[in-house]
This record gives C-alpha cells, structure tokens and sequence, in this order.
C-alpha cells in the first residue's frame, strides 16, 4: 500500500450458418452481484433513433464494457461485422436472443443462451471507435474526427496498456448483470475472425443520476458524487455539451458524442482509515446527507465564495467538488454513466481491487475532459486515494435510422 500523507457487411442480416460458424468466444467475467428482478425496470429501451440509446437514457443498474481489436483487414469484413452487431443488438434490447440455441443437436447455439426467459432488462447498447481505428489498415484516417485526438499524459495515470485503447467498444447497459454480460459474450462471437476481446469491465451500483426521476447513488467511498450530473430532461444542456453538431470537421458524426472511460481504483483500505471531517473536506459535502458543505440538503446550490468564521474558504480550494465544479472549468459540464466495480483482491497487495469504472459523455474531450481532469489530477485532495489504472477514448456515432443500418454506415460509406 503506498505511503501516503493523508489524502464483412449483410445489410445487418443474421444469416444462422454464418452464426453458427463463429464458435465460442472463449472469455469469462464473474457476475458482480446478483440479479434485480423487479418488473418495473424490465421494458425494453427502443434501439433505434437519432441518437445511440445508453447516453440520454436514464442510467441503469449495471454495466458490461468491453473494447475490441480488430484482427481482419479487410474493410468488408468489418463492415459485415458492425452489420452484425447492430442486428443483434435491435433483437437483444427487446428482450431476444440473437438466435436458435435449439437450432441442432450437431452444431452450436447461435445464441449462448444463458439469457433465455430473461425480460429486456432496458438493455441499451452502445458502439463507438476508438482513435487507432483510423490508421491506414481501412483507408479512413482522413475521417477521424479532430476532437477524436488522444488524451494525453494526464497527472497521477498509472495507466495499464491492458486495460486501456481499443479499436471498438461496446457499452452494454441493463437492469440486470446477466443480460448486459450476455451482449458481451455474444458480440465477441460474432467477431470471431474479425476482431477480439481486448479488455472488458463489469460494473454495479451506477454512481450518477441521469434523470430528474432518479435519487443520486453513492460510490465505494459512501458519498454521493455527480448531484449536479446533467439531466436527460435537460435537452438544452445535451446539445450544448453531448450531442455533437454543426461545429464538426466530420459530418458522420453528427448527432453522435464522445466517450471517455477511466478506471480508477480506489485506496478502500486507506480511505477507511480517515476520520469523517477530512472526508468530508476531501470532497466537499456532507457525507450522510449529501449536502454540500456551505448547504443542509443535497440539492442546494453549492456557494464557493462562502467563508468560514476565520476567513477560510468553507469549501477547500482543492476539494473534489470545487475542482469539478462548471465555475471552476470555465462552464463546461460532462455527462456522467460510471459505475462501480469489485475485481477481487489485488495478488500483490491483498488489497480489495474496487473502485470507480468512469464513463463521461461529451461533445469535444479536447475542451472538456482533459482540462476538467488535468485540474483534478493536479490539485484534487481525492489523489491520495485513487489511481486512474485505464483508459479509452471513443468517438460514438449517432443512432441508426431503421432495419439493415449499423453503427458507422455514414463512416464507411
């Protein structure tokens, strides 16, 4: 524990012999905790529309992500792939398989089954490209957004190589962790021969509120984080700060957004250590009631200019709060989707493995990511128990229109 001070392209077809020819996809990732089977979050989100579902949709109870490299070099191939995916991905979120598990006794299940009898969950599934999917394998890197520049070195990343990057992710959110791991396991097949598996996460527990209809969670550290996260009900917000538009260097992504994901571990056992009013200063609100420090409910306006009796700031220059604050960043807000995660216990340290899988949504990371987190890594007093292990930066495309779209036609048309 380290020392520290304080702180191929079908039109979308599913042709069954092309499935069944994928085989198995020969990863496996234990199930966080157990299902929620309550029928109230059972509907089906609808899948097609102006924009990829799993953004503006109110967050849900779990998390599968997993980022793709692609092996094939044939651009045909990859289109049939994406094809593919997106025809499976309208049948999952109604609550389908992808195909037969029964189709014959002498050939594998299309669909891996363990999904079967299982509602929608509101299931979303979301795609997106990553910045080396533009290098000169497919002939696209004069399409590859401007905003879709590599984060650079950031202050504190300890990055892992192993659980960052990727060609493609896919976000797979639902109600319950057995159909979200289901879109998974089932995408990788239908890769097979295309593209694999190179990094995945489960998570739980969502550590934001999406919508105005939704209390805000708490983390692994028991506070309430992102009470000011952007609403879905707010639309003006969404296309100020998510929703790409006319300022674009390319049309393809119009209506689409950006998704950066970090994983960061949290120091649980050192936090736990902390007496409640540093955690509290850490990160500036109250710990029980959420409130902030210059407030009594979770809800009221956060005052930064407020004073203690001694001419202190009430709120710490370097709390959490202030430094992700719009005040603070010049007005710029992110959308937050993250989640939290247990991977066991750390082999060399027997430390608990947990902490924060983030997930933001924007319009330019350029503008809004890297500064918002080179303040935080820079000053933050929450450092000193966290470290960011992974990352990924993906430019998500708009929604598709109807039957036989998939994800980036616009792209490689």
């Amino acid at each position: 524990m380290p020392d520290t001070s304080r702180r191929r392209f079908l039109g979308g077809a599913l042709g069954a012999a092309g499935l069944a020819a994928a085989g198995g996809a020969g990863f496996g990732v234990a199930r966080a905790t157990e299902r929620t089977g309550s029928s109230a979050h059972a509907e089906a989100v609808p899948f097609y529309g102006a924009h990829q579902a799993g953004i503006a949709t109110p967050a849900q109870d779990r998390l599968a992500f997993g980022a793709f490299d692609i092996t094939s070099r044939d651009k045909t191939a990859v289109q049939t792939m994406l094809a593919r995916w997106a025809a499976a991905a309208a049948q999952l979120t109604r609550g389908e398989p992808v195909g037969a598990v029964d189709i014959s006794p002498h050939a594998p299940p299309i669909d891996t089954g363990e999904a079967v009898g299982l509602p929608a969950s509101q299931l979303t599934i979301t795609v997106g490209f990553g910045p080396t999917l533009f290098d000169d394998r497919f002939g696209l890197s004069r399409y590859r957004p401007a905003a879709l520049a590599d984060i650079p070195p950031l202050p504190g990343d300890t990055l892992d190589p192993n659980r960052s990057g990727g060609d493609l992710c896919v976000q797979a959110c639902a109600n319950d962790p057995q159909v979200a791991f289901h879109v998974i396991r089932n995408f990788a097949r239908l890769a097979r021969g295309t593209a694999v598996l190179r990094w995945s996460q489960l998570g739980f527990g969502r550590t934001s509120s999406t919508s105005t209809s939704q209390d805000t969670p708490r983390n692994l550290m028991g506070f309430k984080d992102g009470t000011n996260n952007i609403k879905a009900e707010d639309t003006r917000s969404f296309d100020e700060f998510v929703w790409v538009g006319a300022e674009t260097d390319q049309d393809w992504m119009r209506g689409g957004s950006y998704l950066v994901a970090r994983r960061i571990r949290m120091l649980i056992e050192n936090w736990d250590t902390d007496f409640l009013l540093d955690q509290e200063q850490v990160f500036g609100r109250f710990k029980t009631s959420g409130a902030p420090l210059t407030g009594k409910s979770e809800s009221d306006t956060v005052n930064l200019a407020a004073k203690d009796g001694e001419g202190k700031p009430v709120i710490d220059l370097n709390a959490h709060i202030r430094l992700a604050a719009p005040a603070t960043n010049g007005g710029q807000k992110l959308l937050r989707r993250g989640y939290s995660y247990t991977d066991g216990i750390d082999p060399q340290t027997g430390l608990l493995d947990a902490g924060l899988f983030f997930i933001v949504f924007q319009k330019d990371p350029r503008t809004q990511f890297v500064p918002i987190q080179r303040r935080l890594g820079g000053h933050d007093l929450l450092n000193e128990y966290i470290r960011h292990t992974g990352s990924g930066l993906f430019a998500v495309p708009p929604g598709l229109a109807e039957a036989g779209d998939y994800f980036g036609k616009a792209l490689f048309a």
